[in-house]
């Protein structure tokens, strides 16, 4: 069965996917593995380089600086996505995985090589299963994302509590949260997507415009995943 017949195949079995559907789908995937490829050679070279590891890590005012703006990055892709163009919206998130790699570098700092590559081949794991489930399920779940963004929101508070605490207990409590948190998210996350997709008869602008600003939120589980398991399973060094 070539690639046409396959197509159409899964939108008769689905129903109300679109033409440009698998297309539009794939873009996503394509994007935000570009993305981590990006911020995993990022992370990588930065942390290889001692007089960068130096340059950054020992300035405390450019650190917040570069945290400051990947913040205002995300802010900005999803606030303006409508008003920026495709290429624009591009270039920006590339931007964004390539200073997330200068931010995560610290994580070669402070655990061996191979307890990252277990840790993201875990995460990798986890992330297509539930990414498969949040896909294929026919259960709405419009209801647990609610309550999962509730519970990002109390994870957030919980975190910056903890800042001030330094509890290591806490800490490892609020890494399983995190990570459960994240898995359903990803399964929501995917199921979101795949209906905003769904609805776009062609490939123009706009549509490829949700595929990048799905791309980036599921980069963002994929990343917040992996750190979150990171810090149950890794070691320092």
């Amino acid at each position: 069965m070539d690639v046409e017949n396959l197509e159409k195949a899964i939108r008769e079995k689905e129903g109300a996917l679109s033409l440009a559907f698998p297309s539009l789908m794939r873009k996503v995937y394509v994007w935000m593995l570009w993305a981590l490829t990006i911020t995993g050679v990022m992370a990588y070279g930065v942390a290889s380089s001692p007089v960068l590891v130096e340059s950054i890590f020992s300035n405390q005012a450019l650190f917040w600086v570069l945290i400051i703006g990947e913040l205002a990055l995300v802010f900005g892709i999803s606030r303006w996505l409508n008003k920026l163009s495709l290429t624009m919206a591009t270039l920006l998130f590339i931007l964004y995985s390539a200073l997330n790699g200068v931010t995560l570098s610290v994580i070669f700092l402070a655990y061996s090589p191979m307890v990252i590559t277990k840790v993201f081949l875990i995460t990798a794991s986890t992330f297509g299963v539930m990414a498969a489930y949040g896909y294929f399920t026919k259960t709405d779940l419009s209801k647990m994302g609610k309550i999962l963004f509730m519970a990002l929101i109390g994870l957030i508070i919980a975190t910056l509590v903890n800042v001030f605490l330094r509890s290591p207990g806490f800490d490892l409590i609020i890494s399983y949260i995190g990570v459960l948190v994240f898995v359903g998210l990803t399964a929501w996350d995917t199921q979101k997507i795949k209906g905003m997709l769904a609805q776009c008869e062609d490939m123009d602008e706009e549509a490829q415009k949700i595929a990048l600003m799905g791309s980036l939120t599921l980069y963002l589980d994929f990343i917040n995943l992996f750190l979150y398991l990171l810090r149950i399973f890794g070691r320092e060094r």
